[in-house]
């Protein structure tokens, strides 16, 4: 069953998910970024200029060649449905991704707006609701202690 993890009180989400691909990386992980269309045009960019001693491959699934997306550790797709990769997905925020449950791990990031963490309820319940065990990240919590 896929480990579901909420990171909350992300300050800027890009930002985050840029640390935390790299991280991801690092491991050897391969990894499905989905959110909106300018979300993941906006990271790619960040991807490309967070880090001037590091890259991160990725590439786009709407752009790359075939070949490419299958070599590339980090994919930017507006639905993880079709994508070759099923270890982590990272979601940006909305809708539940389709087909999050072929993925060992779920990473649901959640701005500190309310309208993100209204959505993020409506995830966190389509998970409780259908088994999922949740891990709960509180950024908030970290920065205090």
């Amino acid at each position: 069953m896929t480990e579901v993890a909420f990171h909350f009180n992300v300050p800027d989400k890009l930002a985050y998910a840029c640390r935390l691909l790299r991280k991801a990386h690092g491991t050897g992980s391969r990894v499905v970024v989905t959110g909106e269309p300018e979300a993941l045009r906006s990271l790619d960019t960040q991807l490309w200029t967070f880090s001037p001693l590091e890259f991160i491959p990725h590439c786009s699934v709407a752009e790359a060649d075939p070949s490419v997306v299958a070599a590339s550790p980090v994919l930017l797709a507006a639905s993880p449905r079709g994508t070759p990769h099923q270890q982590v997905l990272v979601n940006l925020g909305g809708p539940v991704p389709e087909g999050f449950e072929r993925f060992e791990r779920l990473i649901e990031l959640v701005a500190t707006d309310d309208g993100d963490r209204q959505q993020a309820r409506g995830r966190w319940k389509h998970y409780a609701d259908r088994g999922y065990a949740i891990t709960r990240h509180d950024l908030a919590a970290r920065e205090s202690a």
